[in-house]
């Protein structure tokens, strides 16, 4: 694990929110933690964003040496400010059309733009809807194109509708459970 992921995830941060604090791109923060050393700009940046030490990021895996942390590190925990049932209601709502994923997300995303709560746990649930809409097709294409007969294909969409209602209802305990989803992108698509 790269020293910049380890103080990242240490700080609660996602890739994101560190993208937005520090003005790096999201990508390139993905091409650090991936192994790239960061240099110049970017290292500084980085650096006074997390308020560490620039040696701190450069510090690599490869030495196998022990770290001594100076001093203690405070850790507070993100509040996350959210209504839990409102969230799970447009969560619960992709169930109606999970039998058909191309519009799973739909009743999800007018729930977001009626009610206005585009937290990110909202467009977390949204982007994992899009992203099983995209991948949905894709697979049933596959098995269709491989002609292992209508028995496959068939079983190919009960088994992705399924799965489909399983996450839904796995993240919908997780939100009234933990205030968090249990299924999620390590992006958002929104």
């Amino acid at each position: 694990m790269s020293e910049l992921k380890k103080i990242r995830e240490a700080k609660y941060l996602t890739q994101e929110e560190l993208a937005e604090k520090s003005g790096i791109s999201v990508r390139t923060i993905q091409r650090i933690e991936a192994g790239t050393e960061p240099k110049g700009y970017t290292l500084k940046t980085l650096a006074a964003t997390l308020d560490v030490s620039e040696k701190k990021l450069l510090i690599s895996e490869i030495l196998n040496e022990e770290i001594k942390v100076e001093e203690p590190i405070l850790i507070i925990e993100k509040e996350v400010t959210f209504n839990s049932n409102l969230v799970k209601m447009i969560n619960l709502s992709s169930l109606p059309l999970a039998w058909f994923p191309v519009a799973n997300f739909l009743p999800p995303v007018l729930i977001m733009l009626f009610t206005k709560e585009k937290s990110q746990i909202v467009k977390q649930i949204i982007s994992l809807q899009i992203f099983l809409a995209i991948i949905s097709p894709i697979v049933f294409m596959l098995i269709a194109f491989l002609k292992l007969g209508s028995a496959s294909v068939m079983m190919t969409m009960i088994c992705l509708a399924l799965a489909n209602v399983y996450i839904i209802l796995r993240n919908a305990y997780e939100i009234d459970k933990k205030r968090a989803l249990y299924y999620k992108l390590n992006f958002n698509m929104i």
